[in-house]
């Protein structure tokens, strides 16, 4: 079933956490083409990016950073967030797309705990970021068993443009990212 832009929200975690694997840095160069991408998902399809935890609209770039709402909540829980909560029920929100910082600890958890809650919960691989890539595909196999997709920024993207409905739309989004 193609995602509803409507109905779906994107949600980085720890974007500005640092370590020794890199942190905001290697973040925003590795995922700089999928960051890129998210204002139009704001712009064109009206999909809204929340940030949680570490987060410095410094390390991203301003389009990024003015698209982005950050909610001040603990990024290992943001289901336990009651802003976030009222926002996605406001908002009659059925679809989480999780990134950030990082893959094998905050974002695992979050988007586990995501399903478990009832919302279908995917994964943006291309923002998803390891602290040890060797336990990436571990990762993805563990969150597939508990029914969440991995996808990226990219196919996203283009699923909601799709889900639209307005040819148009697609049509724009398909120049867009070729």
């Amino acid at each position: 079933m193609l995602a509803d832009p409507r109905q779906s929200r994107v949600v980085l975690l720890n974007p500005a956490r640092g370590s020794v694997a890199g942190g905001a840095e290697a973040f925003a160069i590795r995922c700089f083409e999928a960051l890129a991408l998210l204002p139009t998902c704001r712009d064109l399809l009206g999909v809204q990016l929340i940030a949680f935890g570490d987060y410095r609209p410094s390390s991203l770039s301003a389009e990024v950073a003015a698209a982005t709402e950050h909610f001040q909540s603990e990024a290992l829980s943001p289901w336990r967030d009651p802003a976030f909560a009222a926002h996605l029920a406001d908002a009659h929100v059925g679809i989480v797309f999780f990134g950030g910082l990082y893959l094998e600890e905050d974002v695992l958890i979050a988007a586990i705990e995501g399903a478990t809650r009832g919302y279908e919960v995917r994964l943006l691989s291309d923002l998803a970021f390891a602290r040890r890539e060797a336990d990436r595909q571990l990762v993805v196999n563990r969150l597939a068993h508990h029914g969440i997709l991995t996808t990226t920024v990219r196919q996203t993207l283009f699923e909601w443009a799709v889900a639209r409905d307005d040819r148009a739309l697609t049509l724009r989004i398909q120049q867009l990212l070729s």
